[in-house]
């Protein structure tokens, strides 16, 4: 249990409370003795319910704990650990570095959350996720008693609606980029294929005959260089029918560009042989963008559109996270929600059919029959 002393300073009556945390006695002294008392209540409490950590385990610098937590997280996968260095870096560390894990308080997360916010809405709820699961981890540990990212609403990542790229207008970057990767720009759209999982394909992913293209791996670009793995979850492992209207256009790339092999890519880069590299892609999609006047579109809106026709189509909601390659429903859910006009376009040609439709006044004879009994009460009914 916690001790309280009484001494005697220069400066007045002191109240030292000494208690044991983990194997070490601990000290905090008081000026007045209704303050000693409540702090001893308060750590004995917090004992038993596990929240008292050793002061001196909590002395260590933010920067220092995050750098050592991000080294230590093998389980990430190697672009999610290059985002987190890139949101450290940047965004978290530079403010709140040089802040030990014991001086952060709500109040210094608050302020420099909505100091992000002002200027970079769009990085903030990413910044503040990593903050978090990094101090996650230090309470874990017992460096911490309590996370002090307990800003509501911070970590919730509010991304700007996407523009749904038309039929007309993906036909017209398929043709303005590069021969080569017309095909790819086809893909993403009617297959609804990231740009990692295209960069991954090989020959024998294509079954033109019974139109299939399976899914197991992707490419990506981590500090410049290219690793390929596989999908970022299982459900990104899948087949996805080819629509039959694209399957000559399969046919045509892999007798220009890919040849026999069946471990060749299908997308390489202008010398024809590995995946095809980011800078090279870039360059030929954004010079696609300007030549078509639709420098509003990202690659991955092609995906996002060719999966918001596939909801209009009336695939179910287990059926688009199959083809999407979404072990959750809230992606599938937000395709669909993204043909609701769509609906309302239908419920309002409904409408024009009903008051375009003749009205048949009721006769005498016909009112009477309908009625009730009784008689009284009745009223006449136009039926349209």
């Amino acid at each position: 249990m916690a001790q309280i002393s009484t001494r005697r300073t220069a400066n007045g009556v002191r109240y030292d409370v000494r208690t044991r945390i983990g194997r070490r006695v601990v000290t905090r002294t008081f000026k007045r003795r209704k303050d000693a008392d409540a702090y001893a209540s308060t750590v004995e409490a917090d004992k038993l319910r596990g929240g008292v950590v050793d002061p001196r385990a909590s002395r260590v610098t933010l920067d220092a704990w995050c750098r050592s937590w991000l080294a230590n997280r093998s389980d990430l996968r190697p672009t999610t650990q290059s985002l987190y260095a890139y949101l450290l870096d940047s965004y978290v560390l530079p403010a709140l570095g040089a802040n030990e894990l014991g001086q952060l308080t709500v109040s210094i997360v608050r302020s420099w959350h909505a100091s992000l916010l002002a200027k970079r809405p769009a990085i903030a709820p990413k910044a503040y996720q990593v903050l978090r699961a990094s101090l996650n981890t230090a309470v874990a540990d017992g460096v911490l008693s309590a996370n002090p990212c307990k800003v509501k609403g911070a970590g919730t990542d509010r991304p700007s609606e996407r523009p749904v790229a038309s039929m007309g207008e993906v036909e017209a970057l398929a043709g303005a980029v590069t021969a080569r990767w017309r095909a790819m720009v086809l893909l993403a759209y009617w297959c609804g294929l990231r740009l990692g999982e295209l960069r991954a394909l090989r020959r024998s992913d294509l079954d033109l005959l019974h139109r299939w293209v399976d899914v197991h791996e992707q490419v990506v670009d981590v500090d410049g260089h290219l690793l390929t793995g596989p999908p970022k979850t299982d459900a990104g492992r899948r087949r996805v029918a080819i629509p039959p209207h694209i399957v000559a256009e399969l046919e045509s790339h892999l007798h220009l560009f890919v040849g026999a092999y069946t471990d060749a890519y299908v997308f390489t880069g202008l010398q024809g042989t590995g995946p095809l590299p980011s800078a090279t892609w870039r360059r030929s999609w954004a010079e696609a963008r300007r030549a078509t006047g639709l420098g509003h579109l990202r690659f991955h809106d092609l995906r996002h559109a060719g999966n918001t026709l596939a909801a209009a189509t009336g695939a179910s909601t287990r059926e688009l996270m199959a083809r999407m390659g979404h072990a959750s429903m809230r992606a599938a859910v937000i395709y669909q929600h993204a043909t609701a006009d769509r609906d309302q376009a239908i419920a309002s040609a409904l409408s024009d059919l009903a008051t375009k439709a003749p009205v048949r006044q009721l006769n005498p004879r016909d009112k009477r029959a309908m009625e009730p009994a009784g008689g009284e009460g009745s009223q006449s009914t136009n039926i349209g």
